[in-house]
């Protein structure tokens, strides 16, 4: 299977339009009706971002993308082929994401994942509420998001046997003496250092964070002002990863889950990469204590 990029993430919300203002005053996305939801666009596509109602605020689903018909017809076969059930989507679901065809199915760990193929747009420009030129995305898709995955050693598997994803690196988390879990750093059909990355271990909200990536350092600094003048909770400070060399920092979303806001993260030759272990997270800065972390105290303090 050929998966192409990581086109679209859905997310479920109690209050949509708090998405929609947290989307343009702190992301700098633009908020856009979508069928009985919320898109959010960052670059020409009708949306990357889609906000349906739900009972609780949390990450839902990750879109793949496929390139043609063909590809997704023969994904299909592959899915049976490994006996994977997979679920057509309804016609809301197919109107709320702007693609021609989908098909969404679980993987060990339960995270639920979507393959389309085709999207529809007005090719509008895109024009940012907040100022922000642009996101990197075109082929290298809409970013990347960390996914919680209790079976790490299934799911690993599975997104790489079935789906086709391949190992950019592991890093292994360790919050405290005696805790070990693993992430895993995955890619998919494009140059983005990973699209996906799995962490061993629960998490209530679906996701570790999402992130989205700008051209300049100085769009990530602006965003870092906006981030303060509107009390949005500060996640991690800013920093520069070991692994795809990204400087960003982290802070809250509606969801529950974080947002990473970066700049600068290396495209990969697959054909000429080793896999490798990072022993740290961050070149400089991603100071974690100050949200993680504080989180991650008070769960050991609570299971104690």
């Amino acid at each position: 299977m050929d998966v192409a990029a990581l086109a679209y993430v859905v997310v479920k919300a109690q209050d949509p339009a708090s998405w929609s203002s947290f989307g343009e005053a702190m992301l700098g996305m633009s908020a856009h009706p979508a069928g009985s939801g919320i898109a959010l666009r960052m670059d020409e596509r009708a949306g990357r971002v889609f906000v349906e109602r739900g009972e609780n605020d949390c990450y839902f689903a990750s879109g793949w993308e496929l390139r043609s018909a063909a590809e997704f017809e023969a994904a299909k076969d592959r899915l049976r082929t490994h006996g994977v059930a997979f679920h057509a989507a309804s016609e809301a679901e197919l109107a709320l994401r702007h693609v021609f065809d989908m098909v969404w199915f679980r993987d060990p760990s339960g995270n639920r994942h979507e393959l389309s193929y085709g999207y529809r747009t007005g090719f509008e420009r895109f024009v940012s509420p907040a100022g922000v030129p642009g996101f990197v995305t075109g082929d290298l898709g809409l970013g990347h998001m960390v996914l919680p995955a209790p079976q790490i050693d299934a799911t690993r598997a599975f997104m790489m046997d079935v789906l086709g994803f391949g190992l950019s690196d592991i890093l292994v988390h360790r919050p405290a003496p005696g805790i070990e879990q693993r992430i895993d750093f995955m890619h998919c059909g494009n140059g983005r250092h990973h699209s996906l990355a799995l962490f061993e271990g629960e998490v209530p909200s679906g996701c570790v964070h999402l992130m989205f990536e700008v051209g300049s350092l100085d769009e990530v600094g602006r965003a870092y002002d906006r981030m303060l003048a509107q009390g949005v909770r500060l996640m991690a400070t800013l920093g520069k990863h070991t692994n795809d060399h990204m400087t960003s920092f982290y802070f809250m979303s509606p969801g529950g889950f974080a947002i990473e806001y970066g700049f600068g993260g290396r495209t990969i030759d697959w054909d000429h990469h080793t896999v490798f272990e990072s022993t740290s997270v961050s070149l400089w800065g991603h100071d974690f204590s100050v949200g993680f972390g504080a989180d991650e105290q008070a769960a050991l303090a609570d299971a104690a």
